[in-house]
């Protein structure tokens, strides 16, 4: 697909020829000195010089032709349609405290439990045959990330190439005052979006406020710890999204002897650390609250075999959404008209310089 995002800027294009058309104008004025006859002047020997005069001003007029375009900003886009299927709205809620940090297991390869479920994360949004997910496509996602406080970090969109770059950005929490636990302000936080997640839908394909009805909206809670801060419990979290119809898919992450991976000036270090029990009560009655469910990941493996049993959720009708990507083309015109001018300016100077 093929635009100009400043069409306006096409106007331009039709300066040289009301300037020529002046011009012309001008040559047909009656002559301040008048000549009997040119036939002798036309009768000359005409150089080389003289008959590429015309040379400097062609430049000129095509250097002008495109820096029009350029300023019209000519893009060039691909468009992505995404038809309607079954989906449901999922606002993922990821733990990014400093407890993350402990390791875990990932394809025969240790790293932090933040890296390794954000590769799962990924398998179940984009599909991974070998680990028998086949993706979702066709769902509204989102994601928060919280430590001490929570981080819309990308809003429910089904433009999913938006989340790739989102999703590996997302990094652990290096000051200590940012650090936490606020499962309850997060989980709040996700359930106002899923709320207002058909005003979204309307909203992107410029249709009116109501056009959309979302049957199934879920949360998927990732965490390795209890509350600990933050303005609301786990409960009153809860009742919230209990009263806006969302469920909650809670997961805790846990495991036994590990490792801390601690980033210093020097390096990375490994420090043995044993992962603690914690209160898993509330996420419990959180998902039994709202309809979820509760599981409890201790390793990549047990992970993945929770999504897989989330991939086997209802779904919901979704009105299809058109995306286009533009990648601007207007750096080549300029670039074109910059050589021609600097091309024009200096045979103008040299070879076809007129002393008057």
């Amino acid at each position: 697909m093929f635009r100009f995002e400043t069409p306006w800027a096409l106007l331009s294009l039709l300066l040289p020829l009301l300037y020529f058309g002046w011009r012309r104008w001008r040559k047909c004025r009656r002559a301040a000195v008048g000549f009997s006859s040119l036939a002798n002047v036309r009768r000359t020997a005409h150089s080389w010089r003289l008959r590429f005069a015309w040379v400097p001003g062609a430049l000129r007029l095509l250097a002008w032709l495109l820096l029009g375009l350029a300023l019209a900003r000519p893009q060039a886009g691909r468009e992505q349609i995404h038809d309607a299927s079954q989906g449901i709205a999922i606002q993922m809620v990821l733990d990014r405290s400093s407890s993350m940090t402990q390791e875990m297991e990932y394809d025969n390869q240790r790293m932090n439990r933040l890296e390794a479920v954000k590769k799962v994360f990924a398998s179940f949004v984009f599909g991974d045959k070998a680990r028998q997910l086949p993706g979702r496509p066709n769902d509204l996602i989102g994601m928060i990330t919280f430590a001490r406080y929570p981080d819309t970090i990308c809003p429910l969109t089904l433009g999913h190439a938006a989340l790739k770059p989102f999703l590996e950005g997302i990094q652990m929490v290096n000051l200590r005052s940012e650090d936490g636990t606020n499962i309850g302000d997060a989980l709040a936080l996700a359930a106002a979006r899923l709320q207002t997640a058909e005003e979204t839908l309307a909203r992107q394909t410029r249709k009116e406020a109501g056009a959309y009805k979302i049957k199934s909206k879920i949360i998927i809670l990732l965490t390795d710890g209890e509350n600990n801060c933050g303005k609301r419990g786990i409960a009153e979290a809860a009742e919230l999204a209990n009263q806006w119809g969302i469920k909650v898919y809670a997961i805790g992450v846990s495991g036994g002897a590990g490792a801390n991976v601690i980033s210093t000036l020097l390096g990375q270090f490994r420090v043995a650390a044993n992962s603690a029990p914690f209160d898993t009560r509330p996420l419990q009655e959180l998902a039994d609250k709202t309809g979820g469910l509760f599981r409890m990941a201790s390793d990549s493996e047990s992970l993945l075999s929770i999504y897989r049993e989330i991939d086997q959720l209802e779904r919901s009708e979704v009105e299809s959404i058109r995306f286009v990507d533009y990648k601007e083309l207007f750096l080549p015109f300029a670039a074109a008209a910059l050589t021609l001018l600097s091309l024009q300016l200096l045979l103008s100077a040299t070879v076809f310089r007129r002393i008057p």
